[in-house]
């Protein structure tokens, strides 16, 4: 993609001399002679970068600068400035400007600046994307309950600093997600975020996966290899399920921990790594440490920053917002939408897989799915038995396996006789529209 320059200088023979001599570098130079056209331009042609004389005769270079910036806030700026004037350049730093150079200058000179603020601009993009990429993999936090709010409160105030977090909760509550959302708060939001399941590889493999391996260290070790430690290095290393990790294994993180260095498996090197650790565990790490499975000085380590996620069930006043975000998730366009009775039976379910149980029916629903309304008849069957069993039946389900139009037409049925056949009110109830049940009565014969 060619790169577009936009240059804004009063004086037509520096822009003519800019112009040439970056056009010889390939650049598409766009010039400007005032600050209001300058601005104008920017609007229009989409520049990748502009160069900024401070002094131009409309309006003052760093309104130019502001306008700009609000523009396109990402876009880097060169500021072009004489020798008196560069309290006034660093002022234009703050601002915003990602460089300066004063008059006069050599064309080489600043060719260097170009390319220099070019690639800088380059990585803050890519950095920017993969933060994206991050978050569309783990997802993000969403709610508004008081434990949410306290959650994300602390969120904020311990990703500031470079303590080690452990993070405890059930299985599927949002640990991972916690994780990355401290990550990207923190100042090492921009180096790696590497994840490691501690409960997923034995003890040798996961040796070599945290420290790495020297060539020959052990059969299939055909080349060295860095440990997610190293690769870690200046950014975050998330341990997941800490709690089951191999006790022999527990004593050399514990000493990464401790002195922030260690050997590459087979290795003689001891390697310094400046990494944040944050890790998480669904067991009770007290109960470990009592069944002598869990390493008590491993635990305080850890455990200086706690952050205890509290099952789905404790916060249903969350579960709208959920199924909201998770139908965003899976149909962008919105083209079905879910029906108060299949939200009424969503938010009076506990829930035992959390947060991943509930993405897992939103995403099975959508799939089920023909029309465009979601109904209790489109969620697993599992669910719907574990309400009857527990709450006040929406539905009365018979044993044996039964197909999912099976499952809504009993569905309507019991509805019929429960509002003794008055069809406004048994599509309020099941939280369709009278057309949509006028079509299922047809549809089932009732």
């Amino acid at each position: 993609m060619t790169i577009k320059i936009l240059i804004i200088d009063d004086e037509e023979r520096m822009c003519w001399a800019l112009e040439r001599a970056l056009s010889h570098e390939n650049y598409q130079v766009v010039t400007a002679t005032r600050g209001l056209q300058g601005i104008e331009l920017a609007k229009t042609t989409e520049p990748s970068m502009v160069i900024l004389d401070l002094k131009m005769p409309d309006i003052d270079g760093i309104e130019v600068l502001k306008e700009i910036k609000t523009i396109n806030p990402s876009i880097p700026v060169i500021i072009i400035t004489a020798h008196g004037t560069i309290d006034t350049a660093i002022e234009a730093m703050k601002i915003g400007a990602t460089d300066y150079i004063t008059k006069p200058f050599k064309l080489e000179e600043l060719k260097v600046h170009v390319k220099q603020a070019l690639h800088l601009s380059n990585l803050e993009n890519q950095v920017d994307f993969l933060r994206q990429e991050l978050g569309k993999k783990y997802g993000k936090i969403v709610g508004q309950s008081d434990a949410i709010k306290e959650i994300t409160l602390l969120i904020r105030q311990v990703a500031k600093t470079g303590a080690t977090v452990l993070i405890t909760g059930e299985s599927g509550t949002g640990k991972e997600v916690t994780a990355v959302e401290i990550h990207n708060a923190s100042n090492r939001a921009d180096k790696p975020f590497v994840a490691v399941n501690c409960a997923a590889l034995p003890e040798q493999l996961l040796e070599s996966e945290l420290f790495g391996h020297e060539k020959g260290a052990f059969t299939g070790a055909t080349t060295k290899k860095k440990g997610r430690f190293e690769i870690a290095d200046k950014g975050t290393i998330f341990l997941d399920e800490i709690g089951e990790m191999p006790i022999s294994m527990q004593a050399k993180l514990l000493r990464v921990l401790q002195e922030r260095c260690f050997e590459r498996v087979g290795g003689t090197e001891t390697i310094h790594v400046d990494v944040r650790v944050i890790a998480t565990t669904n067991i009770e790490l007290a109960t470990a440490i009592a069944n002598g499975t869990f390493r008590e000085d491993l635990y305080y380590r850890l455990n200086v920053m706690r952050i205890s996620m509290p099952p789905l069930r404790a916060r249903k006043e969350d579960i709208p917002l959920l199924v909201n975000h998770f139908l965003e998730k899976f149909d962008p366009s919105r083209s079905k939408k879910i029906s108060a009775g299949a939200m009424k039976i969503l938010t009076r379910y506990d829930w035992p897989g959390n947060i991943r149980e509930l993405q897992n029916a939103i995403e099975r629903a959508l799939i089920v799915c023909q029309d465009a309304e979601i109904l209790p008849v489109h969620f697993p069957k599992e669910l719907l038995n574990s309400l009857e069993k527990t709450t006040t039946p929406v539905i009365n389900l018979t044993e044996g396996s039964f197909s999912l139009e099976e499952l809504e037409k009993h569905l309507i049925i019991k509805a019929l006789e429960k509002h003794n056949n008055n069809q406004t009110k048994v599509a309020k109830y099941l939280g369709i529209s009278r057309p949509t049940l006028l079509y299922r009565l047809k549809k089932y014969g009732i």
